[in-house]
């Protein structure tokens, strides 16, 4: 915990962990509870354990204090209440409970409280912070909030465990087949069910499977020179050097404003790194096509990466998926027939044609090989099977 409090000394945070009972809390200067201008010392108490856990659910609250401060809307009626309540409660910077609503979780929330502790104190998830608060507020917290409403309104509930393998059924089942949201719901459950070591259906995975970028949607992907043509549609040159960003390199739409862009430059050798902050940490990733580089003037952001769009990115105050939502925004603003994840898919498309391994590619866009090979399962067959149709065609000519 030392550590932890020395880091947020660091980062210019005077809030501090602490433990008092053996319970964990908060110290620092906070609103005067009369209304005055004074902040004077004082202690929120969290009642979380001393655990690696319990720091973990403990700093995001430290952080959620943190950007209510910042916003000027700090409420004490929040904090002051039973320390159970408000362990079940975490939540993210911006203000936005990242756990269940007790009025509808009931009797689960204990549970999915201490699943939450678990995700963020996960060493993996602890290295990239804004990255993990992102996944867990748009990938497991719908889902989770799903799975408390049928519990609440489950007559039976009462009679049966709080969480058991039939409710995560109903749950999925709830999703529509072969849809994004029924294959995350999956995950989702699946990550709870490994939580509370319940055992699923044998079925499972196949049951929340099915998504691929073919099935959904058929999304009919821009060409590059469809690609090229879009660009003019946008006037703000800073929107052109986002969006030429996005089609050349295939980067989510918040990892634009997380790389270091100092390889674009002249001599440099136009290999971006996406910075650890971003949504899967720390990757590399080269231009495809190249000479997409000079077409969309991508070198001037060598020099000066203030020529991206202003946006936000100070993570104290704002989130990744935050960011991600002002690029889609943008998009539609200029009336661009195609979102910022399709310039992204016709990259992976684009490097699957011209034959980079799927483990270059996948590691390139951050993602896993399992993940790769599901979302564009439709070209890599295709791919496959080509080659081995040109194979034979080989060897018949050969004899």
């Amino acid at each position: 915990m030392a550590r932890e409090n020395e880091r947020l000394a660091c980062s210019g945070i005077a809030l501090r962990l602490e433990i008092r009972q053996r319970r964990l809390g908060l110290r620092g200067p906070l609103p005067c509870s009369k209304g005055t201008a004074a902040r004077p010392v004082q202690r929120i108490s969290l009642g979380l354990p001393v655990t690696a856990a319990g720091v973990a659910a403990a700093l995001t609250q430290l952080e959620a204090v943190q950007a209510t401060l910042t916003q000027g809307s700090f409420r004490w009626d929040r904090w002051r209440r039973r320390p159970a309540a408000v362990a079940s409660a975490a939540t993210a910077p911006d203000t936005e409970p990242t756990s269940i609503p007790s009025e509808a979780a009931g009797k689960v929330a204990p549970l999915l409280a201490s699943f939450e502790a678990a995700f963020f104190a996960d060493p993996r998830r602890r290295r990239r912070p804004a990255g993990s608060r992102s996944t867990w507020s748009g990938a497991y917290r719908p889902y989770l909030r799903r799975l408390a409403e049928l519990a609440a309104s489950d007559d039976a509930a009462t009679a049966a465990p709080a969480i058991d393998a039939a409710l995560l059924e109903r749950v999925l089942e709830s999703y529509p087949l072969a849809s994004r949201s029924r294959q995350q719901c999956g995950i989702a459950l699946g990550a709870l069910a490994r939580h509370l070591e319940l055992e699923l259906p044998p079925d499972w995975r196949d049951r929340s499977g099915g998504y691929g970028l073919h099935v959904a949607r058929f999304r009919g992907l821009p060409s590059d020179a469809r690609i090229l043509e879009l660009v003019e549609a946008i006037p703000n040159p800073r929107w052109r050097l986002a969006y030429g960003l996005m089609a050349t390199y295939g980067l989510r739409n918040h990892e634009v404003f997380f790389c270091d862009l100092s390889a674009l430059a002249p001599g440099g050798d136009r290999v971006l790194r996406v910075l650890p902050t971003s949504k899967t940490g720390e990757h590399q990733v080269w231009p495809f096509q190249p000479d997409w580089v000079e077409r969309f003037d991508l070198e001037r952001l060598g020099h000066d990466a203030g020529g991206l769009p202003r946006v936000c990115t100070d993570l104290r105050r704002t989130t990744l998926q935050q960011v991600g939502r002002r690029v889609a925004e943008q998009f539609r603003r200029y009336g661009l027939p195609i979102t910022p994840y399709d310039l992204r898919h016709a990259w992976a498309v684009r490097t699957i044609h011209i034959g980079l391994p799927d483990t270059v590619a996948a590691r390139m866009m951050g993602h896993s090989v399992a993940i790769h090979t599901r979302t564009y399962h439709h070209w890599i067959t295709r791919r496959d099977q080509q080659q081995a149709v040109d194979t034979a065609l080989a060897r018949l000519r050969a004899s």
